[in-house]
């Protein structure tokens, strides 16, 4: 359950309410009792991280990060050596066949 700010625009009394989303809002004023009370817009609800560490294991470590790359290189490297097979074998192909 959030928790909301609210103003009294006839004493200029200010309070936070903890009340859930459904809940309607409130119109009388606990300070003067007047039919003044608003709602104020805020920030809303944030995320809050707590404790010591919690961002250490939410990304990915440098061994996996080399690991990766070796990895993304040696795959590119057999892509080249393919696509370089193949203009090899069609322009000899092509030098035997005209011969």
């Amino acid at each position: 359950m959030p928790t909301y700010d609210y103003e009294c625009g006839a004493c200029g009394h200010e309070m936070e309410l903890f009340q859930g989303i459904n809940d309607p809002v409130k119109k009388k004023c606990p300070e003067c009792g007047k039919l003044k009370l608003k709602r104020l817009f805020g920030s809303g609800a944030a995320i809050v991280f707590k404790g010591s560490g919690f961002y250490q294991t939410d990304y990915r470590s440098e061994g996996y990060k080399k690991a990766a790359k070796a990895d993304k290189k040696s795959g590119e490297s057999k892509s080249e050596s393919k696509s370089g097979d193949s203009k090899a074998k069609s322009s000899s192909a092509k030098s035997s066949s005209s011969d």
